[in-house]
């Protein structure tokens, strides 16, 4: 059988299954569920768009529908850009993930400060509660998930390469050519969507945010679904760092549980979880916060992205990613991920 004859073949089986996919996620979008799905959903294999959803609004008061280069802010997914500009240094030879977090920030008073590594920074195995207060478990014995410990890997990137965060973190977007993310900024808002938290059957327009300069490190990331694929198909094909740092990023340290990722403690690594769930292996994050929620995960046998951001957020914690869960349990019962 020749190359074109099996192409001709498999083309209709192909179609078949890309269009029950799509069925299956409008149907998930449309669902009556306690709050409304409004956001972009993007399904991408090897860089090729399987499927591509924009619901809703980018600002209900005004009527102003969503778009695809609309921003939002991503939450904790920002923490990732932090892992990677940490181990840029490592690549430099400027940072030591092994030593210990006084070596660079010798200003932090606390005895604990010469226990703490830069690694278990980057796993949140660390213990530091706050900088004032005592450690609340031995180094590396716990996880416990925090922005605090991405706070002080802001301060140790300053201090090792004499350039704050932004300056960091945006030229990195611009070396990477992702053109629709940037840092957040008070006074430069570009395509941002207006966020709303969901409360009472109401919408609740949020103009205050929890994102500081401090804290960028930690949740100060501005992006699309488009540009968010676009880092996944480079950070995961070797196109920003190199293979034995990649390695030290997505390679489980510790265990942490989250219900969006199942009931069972699964793999955590720097900055991003390594997950293996109905025999398939995918690595990723969510982010959860101003009234905005996000999901950005890649399957690595199968080079396949899912991302989902929405401007909308539910007051009940059971909701939290409701319709993120339901998008990734799909794709693991296709065979896209297999």
């Amino acid at each position: 059988m020749t190359l074109g004859l099996i192409y001709l073949i498999c083309q209709p089986i192909f179609a078949q299954k890309n269009a029950q996919l799509k069925h299956d996620f409008e149907k998930i979008i449309q669902s009556k569920h306690s709050f409304p799905f409004n956001g972009v959903v993007i399904v991408s294999k090897n860089g090729k768009t399987m499927y591509e959803k924009v619901h809703g609004f980018k600002n209900f008061e005004e009527k102003i529908a969503l778009t695809k280069s609309n921003q939002f802010e991503i939450m904790s997914n920002s923490k990732l850009f932090t892992s990677v500009l940490i181990l840029k240094e490592v690549e430099k030879g400027k940072i030591n993930l092994q030593q210990s977090i006084k070596t660079y920030l010798p200003e932090i008073s606390q005895f604990w400060a010469d226990s703490v590594t830069v690694h278990q920074l980057l796993n949140h195995t660390h213990g530091i509660q706050d900088i004032t207060k005592p450690l609340l478990f031995k180094p590396g014995t716990e996880f416990k998930y925090g922005n605090y410990s991405n706070v002080l890997l802001g301060k140790i990137l300053t201090k090792v390469t004499h350039k704050t965060f932004r300056e960091l973190a945006t030229n990195l977007i611009k070396e990477i050519g992702l053109k629709e993310t940037f840092v957040y900024s008070e006074t430069e808002k570009h395509q941002l969507a207006q966020a709303y938290f969901y409360r009472n059957d109401s919408l609740i327009p949020n103009y205050q945010t929890l994102i500081n300069e401090e804290n960028l490190p930690a949740d100060g990331i501005i992006s699309t679904a488009n540009d968010l694929v676009k880092w996944n198909n480079l950070l995961h094909n070797g196109k920003i760092l190199q293979p034995e740092t990649y390695q030290l990023l997505i390679t489980p340290s510790t265990l942490s549980q989250h219900d969006v990722f199942g009931k069972t403690p699964q793999g955590y690594a720097y900055n991003i979880r390594n997950v293996t769930e109905n025999n398939i292996n995918y690595i990723g994050h969510t982010g959860l916060g101003d009234g905005f929620s996000a999901i950005n995960i890649y399957f690595p046998k199968s080079k396949v992205s899912l991302v989902v951001l929405q401007n909308i957020m539910p007051d009940n914690s059971e909701d939290y990613y409701f319709y993120e869960k339901q998008f990734k349990n799909l794709l693991l019962e296709n065979d896209l991920t297999q």
